[in-house]
C-alpha cells in the first residue's frame, strides 16, 4: 500500500479525523430531524465512527460506504462488536452505488475534497430525496497562498484544488443544490472530552513512513493554521 495520508488513516484506523471529531457531529446532527424512519449515508465512512453513532442514536436506516478496503474492515468490526446492523458498501463517491432518490440524509466529513468534487457532488445530489440535506464538514482556504504553500499541500494530501468557501458554495449550487447554508465554528479545545479527541484502531506491521506521514501532517496543520480551516455546509436541493 502507497504510504500517503490517506492510506495512513487507514493503517492506523483514525476515527473522528474530521476537524471537531465526534463532538462537532453530534452537535451537528441535533439540529437535525431525524427518526426511525429516515436513510442515512454516511460517505467516505473510515471507521465507522459516524454511522454507529446514527445508528445508535437514532435507530435509522444507516448505509456506510468508503472506497478503502482496510477501513471498510474496521467498521466492519466496530458494527459487529456494537450488534448494529448497518449496510457496508465499497465504493466511490464520484459514481456511487445506489438508485436515485434514496437517501433523506448524507454527511461528508472531510471527503469530497479528496474526491473529484463536482462529480461528487452531483452523485451526492442524484441519490438524496428532494426533501434530503447533505452535511459536509470541508477544508477551505481562508487566504490565498503562495504557489509553493499551495503546491505542498495539494502534494501531501493529494488534493487537486483548495477551495475557498465561497468556491465551495459556487459548486453546490452549481451541482443541484438551490439553499446552501454556512457556518463557521471555533473549536474549543476541551481537555478530558473523547469525544473530540481522533481514536484509533491500528492494522499489524504498520510502516514507519505512516508515522513520519502523521507527524507531517500534524506540523502542517500547524503551520497553515491561519490559512487553512473548514467549514460546516448544510445543503438542500
Amino acid at each position: 500500500m502507497k504510504p500517503t495520508y490517506l492510506n495512513c488513516l487507514s493503517l492506523l484506523g483514525v476515527g473522528g479525523a474530521h476537524p471537531g471529531g465526534l463532538k462537532l457531529t453530534k452537535d451537528i446532527l441535533l439540529k437535525e430531524d431525524i427518526d426511525k424512519t429516515k436513510k442515512a449515508l454516511d460517505i467516505g465512512c473510515g471507521t465507522g465512527q459516524t454511522s454507529a453513532f446514527i445508528a445508535n442514536q437514532y435507530e435509522c436506516d444507516v448505509t456506510a460506504l468508503d472506497s478503502n478496503y482496510v477501513m471498510l474492515e474496521k467498521s466492519r468490526e466496530r458494527f459487529s462488536e456494537l450488534s448494529l446492523s448497518i449496510d457496508i458498501v465499497h465504493g466511490y463517491v464520484e459514481n456511487l452505488p445506489f438508485e436515485n432518490l434514496l437517501f433523506d440524509l448524507i454527511l461528508s466529513e472531510s471527503v469530497l475534497a479528496f474526491t473529484n468534487t463536482s462529480k461528487s457532488i452531483s452523485e451526492v445530489k442524484r441519490v438524496l430525496k428532494p426533501c434530503g440535506v447533505l452535511l459536509a464538514i470541508e477544508m477551505v482556504c481562508e487566504r490565498e497562498l503562495s504557489n509553493e504553500a499551495r503546491t505542498e499541500i495539494q502534494d501531501f494530501y493529494e488534493v487537486s484544488h483548495l477551495l475557498s468557501e465561497n468556491d465551495w458554495i459556487t459548486i453546490f449550487r452549481a451541482n443541484g443544490f438551490g439553499q446552501v447554508n454556512v457556518e463557521k465554528v471555533k473549536l474549543k479545545n476541551e481537555l478530558n472530552d473523547l469525544d473530540n479527541t481522533a481514536e484509533f484502531s491500528l492494522s499489524e506491521n504498520i510502516p514507519d513512513d505512516c508515522f513520519y506521514i502523521l507527524k507531517k501532517h500534524e506540523y502542517f496543520t500547524d503551520l497553515y493554521r491561519d490559512s487553512l480551516g473548514f467549514r460546516i455546509f448544510r445543503c438542500n436541493i
